[in-house]
């Protein structure tokens, strides 16, 4: 998997008389590998099951009877370690960044709800710095 100029050859790896041809992609582990270093898939996929999990933890994040740091901590050990899964090895653009970053202030928005404007006294969503500050 390179950005070369050879990349766009045909590779063929031979080892003890058998030989493994090159493919456009292939999934290890939980994380699929494209051959041109593109993550954007790879992203979506992470996005999707992170939205999954979010899912099926939402009674949880949003009821009342549970204090905020437990929604945090859930969240934390439930939802983050999937969605990240395999970040560190992967440079990510700003849009990709991005995306992410979307989706965890979607989330620290549902656990921590609107809070009221104590100057117009009218309900907001929180902005990402105090979103930012609160899950710290």
């Amino acid at each position: 998997m390179s950005q070369d100029q050879n990349a766009g050859q045909c590779h063929n790896i031979k080892m003890c008389n058998s030989s493994c041809d090159r493919v456009e992609q292939f999934k290890y582990l939980v994380t699929t590998l494209m051959y041109q270093n593109s993550i954007q898939k790879e992203i979506k996929s992470r996005l999707k099951s992170g939205n999954a999990y979010y899912h099926s933890v939402q009674n949880l994040l949003s009821s009342s009877l549970l204090s905020t740091n437990i929604k945090i901590n859930t969240y934390r050990t439930i939802i983050l370690p999937d969605l990240l899964y395999g970040c560190e090895t992967r440079s990510l653009t700003l849009r990709e960044e991005s995306m992410l970053r979307d989706f965890e202030n979607r989330v620290l928005r549902r656990i921590f709800g609107p809070k009221r404007d104590e100057v117009t006294g009218e309900w907001r969503k929180l902005h990402n710095e105090k979103l930012n500050n609160l899950s710290s």
